[in-house]
């Protein structure tokens, strides 16, 4: 149960991008230990005669007043001080260890102890906790920016959690990390990270979430092949080359965001085996085409973001998004994409936020995108679409400013669907006295003033009987001018 509520806390911060994000901390109750399972935070009530390690507690003493909170040096037994931050267990002689030291306020409910920004810094006493699973910064170095220390690889037998998330710690990421084979969460979230990612991250067949986004790493993505990986997130970094096609094999993927990088190349076929994949972003790169079609095996994706990767001028297929049955969010505008839109995108019950907008889509809106009941946002804008409009006026209404259709200069909608008001983007009726005439032509004149553009919007059609209407006046008038001539004779 713990570990799928780990995972849904995962995907929604996934989807949701809070403005504080923060990493899940697993506990493992699988890893041999000498410790009586369940941690017991400072609020435990604790067994009469229980204590905790002296050695243990001198070294939480040093780290707190490495981290400025002086104060916990005058409580006397650090297991039972009633603070947030600290967890300990006990062994069979009911002797206390700790086991979690968590720094830093996530959020105004979260009660870590803070740390002084200008002057804290990683104690090496961390070293003497020799049953520590979890150790947890967040924010504590900001002032005082420092490497990541190469002591903390002496925690490998260890150490399951390991989060230094916005320090901006500086330098290249310890090789020595690789010695942490119980590794489980790795997070070095927006920090000042330069370098390489280290090819010996490797912590065995446990990892299961590995977040480096928001540094100035550079180099290629190692070859990773974790059995057991949940969460892969590389973003906002320099990374170039290929993307990894041994990511492939990491069929316990759940979310994968390799944005705002370097990357060329094209999508490796092999991610059609991430089938419980449920969030891809691997936008603004420099990835190729031609478009993906492998990813159409990726049942249960829900969020699939490529925008600001040029993919080609080749067209989608239209099956292309059959397989995607789970699929809510597709962002694709700004890729260069042609040809016409995939009828499979009208078969996508779960869409509800479509970005197609900035490409080179050309043809009719498909005729079944007016089946997509539970669409919120869509955007067509800036393509080459034309013909009748497809949505009711219900769906239209529902969107608002969020359907966005202009600068497809053949769009035009018919009378019969009676949202005449919905559309003020310089969309135009169509031809309803010839059915199958869509063409709308757009005339634009500025007022003497120059400071507006009137729209006028007149059908084929209407254009070739008004051309009959005038020539039947012209025989007319010519008409009566002979009878006038006649009776002046």
């Amino acid at each position: 149960m713990a570990a799928n509520f780990t995972l849904f806390l995962v995907i929604f911060c996934a989807f949701f991008q809070l403005s504080r994000p923060f990493t899940v901390i697993m506990t493992d109750s699988g890893v041999p230990s000498t410790l009586i399972d369940g941690p017991q935070t400072g609020f435990s009530i604790n067994k009469n005669g229980a204590r905790t390690n002296p050695q243990e507690q001198d070294a939480v003493y040093d780290i707190m007043r490495a981290t400025g909170n002086d104060w916990a040096t005058d409580i006397p037994d650090v297991c039972r001080g009633r603070w947030h931050g600290i967890e300990c267990m006990p062994d069979k002689d009911n002797v206390y260890h700790i086991v979690s030291l968590s720094f830093g306020a996530l959020s105004d409910d979260t009660a870590f102890p803070t740390c002084d920004q200008t002057k804290s810094y990683l104690s090496e006493s961390i070293t003497k906790l020799p049953h520590l699973r979890t150790l947890f910064f967040y924010r504590c170095f900001t002032c005082n920016p420092q490497p990541i220390p190469k002591f903390l690889g002496q925690l490998g037998s260890t150490l399951q959690t390991l989060v230094l998330r916005e320090n901006r710690h500086i330098g290249s990421i310890p090789a020595e990390l690789g010695n942490l084979t119980r590794l489980r969460v790795l997070d070095l979230h927006k920090n000042n990270l330069n370098g390489s990612v280290p090819v010996n991250i490797r912590p065995g067949t446990t990892l299961r979430s590995l977040d480096l986004s928001g540094n100035k790493l550079n180099g290629s993505i190692p070859a990773f092949s974790f059995p057991v990986l949940n969460v892969l997130d590389m973003s906002q970094n320099l990374l170039m080359g290929s993307i990894p096609f041994t990511l492939g094999s990491c069929q316990s993927l759940v979310k994968i965001d390799f944005s705002h990088n370097r990357l060329t190349g094209s999508i490796p076929d092999s991610f059609s085996g991430l089938k419980e994949l449920i969030l891809m972003d691997v936008s603004y790169n420099r990835l190729s085409g031609p478009f993906p079609t492998s990813l159409s095996s990726l049942t249960s994706l829900q969020a699939l973001i490529l925008k600001g990767n040029q993919m080609g001028s080749t067209a989608i297929p239209s099956d292309c998004f059959d397989g995607m049955k789970d699929l809510m969010i597709l962002v694709l505008l700004n890729m260069n994409l042609h040809g016409p839109i995939p009828e499979s995108l009208g078969r996508l019950n779960s869409l509800r936020v479509a970005y197609l907008d900035g490409n080179h889509f050309n043809g009719s809106i498909p005729s079944n995108f007016r089946d997509l009941k539970n669409v919120s946002e869509l955007r067509l804008n800036d393509n080459h679409l034309t013909g009748p409009i497809p949505f009711g006026r219900e769906m239209v209404w529902k969107m608002g400013r969020k359907l966005r259709l202009n600068n497809n200069s053949g769009l035009c909608y018919n009378a019969n669907n009676g949202f005449e008001d919905a559309f003020d983007r310089g969309i135009g009726l169509c031809d309803a006295h010839k059915p199958g005439s869509a063409r709308t032509v757009q005339h634009l004149s500025n007022n003497t003033d120059g400071d507006m553009t009137t729209t006028i919007n007149v059908s084929a059609g209407a254009v070739r009987k008004t051309s009959v209407s005038v020539r039947l006046s012209q025989l007319a008038s010519l008409f009566l001018f002979i009878l006038l001539s006649l009776q002046g004779k």
